[in-house]
């Protein structure tokens, strides 16, 4: 009997749940649909995606990073779709040109797109993970957990991170995306503790949180299901300013020199090309499309941010 009462409850709550899920999914649908800015910016950055995903499915990045010299900046060929359909079964077709080595323009910037969004995101991912975790329970417990907790992070802070990853790249000869991103993550939590400690101690003092406490709800209960939704607004936006920044740092670390290795396609190795001034003026194919694509994709993920932190907002008004 007690078991069939235990199925009873848990059906009862997943019924309880779907409405809200299905509101706050029809919510965000809303307000995309009334900010048709945000909405072309969503449209543009799944094409991307998808686009990126399909056609790096279709190439063999090694075999496209190898040098032909006798391509050496050689200019964009003229488009027409039989040769969109050759680049696309992978063959390098120099619809962008060549650059320095001879390497097909665009299955570099298709490539190095897909592996600037694939460390943005892996990157952010680790980082949230870290800094919300010890956010939330700095900010839950307070006291001497909250001392401990934020005496690391201000060490961890002050060390020059931009730095270390240099030293890293220089020490490292072959640098693989894994380290790259590893060593990227683990000096980048700090900021996620930091905003997400501020916050919670707020909300810990609430009523609803003491309530919950007097009623003896487990601790973990506490700050994943009643806490942790309470900061959704604050946590969107952190992660979309981070996405986005973190793309930035990558890409300016390989403009410079100490990003990944030369073999590995990305935007700022493709961007890096503007540091001649004969490229900038005279072959502007090697550099552009890959600052084009750099400046879409932030504008893209900075309108989604805006509408998703909008839709966050909206739902929480409601209860």
């Amino acid at each position: 009997m007690s078991e069939q009462l235990d199925q009873m409850e848990a059906v009862s709550e997943d019924i309880e749940k779907k409405p809200d899920r299905a509101m706050g999914f029809q919510i965000i649908v809303r307000e995309f649909l009334r900010d048709k800015v945000a909405l072309g910016a969503l449209i543009i950055f799944m094409l991307v995606v998808l686009i990126i995903v399909l056609w790096n499915l279709r190439v063999d990045a090694a075999e496209i990073m190898q040098v032909n010299i006798l391509n050496r900046f050689k200019k964009p060929e003229p488009f027409s779709w039989s040769l969109l359909a050759e680049a696309w079964s992978g063959e390098n077709t120099y619809l962008l040109g060549a650059d320095q080595g001879g390497r097909d323009v665009l299955h570099q910037l298709i490539i190095g797109t897909g592996n600037s969004l694939l460390i943005g995101v892996m990157v952010t991912t680790i980082m949230a993970v870290i800094g919300i975790i010890l956010g939330v329970i700095a900010g839950y417990y307070g006291g001497l957990v909250d001392n401990i907790i934020m005496r690391i992070t201000d060490f961890v802070m002050i060390l020059p991170r931009l730095m270390i990853i240099i030293v890293f790249v220089v020490v490292v000869r072959d640098v693989t995306i894994g380290a790259f991103v590893f060593i990227m993550s683990i000096f980048a939590w700090t900021g996620f503790v930091r905003t997400t400690r501020s916050r919670a101690l707020s909300e810990g003092e609430l009523d609803y949180i003491s309530a919950s406490k007097t009623m003896g709800t487990p601790t973990w209960r506490i700050m994943v299901k009643e806490l942790l939704p309470n900061l959704a607004s604050l946590i969107m936006i952190q992660l979309i300013l981070s996405y986005a920044a973190n793309i930035g740092v990558e890409t300016g670390l390989t403009y410079l020199g100490f990003g990944l290795p030369p073999h590995v396609p990305t935007l700022g190795r493709l961007v890096s090309a503007a540091t001649s001034p004969e490229n900038i003026e005279l072959r502007p194919w090697v550099w552009l499309p890959a600052t084009l694509t750099i400046l879409v994709l932030m504008l893209c993920i900075n309108y989604m941010g805006q509408v998703l932190k909008r839709s966050v907002d909206a739902k929480q008004r409601r209860g």
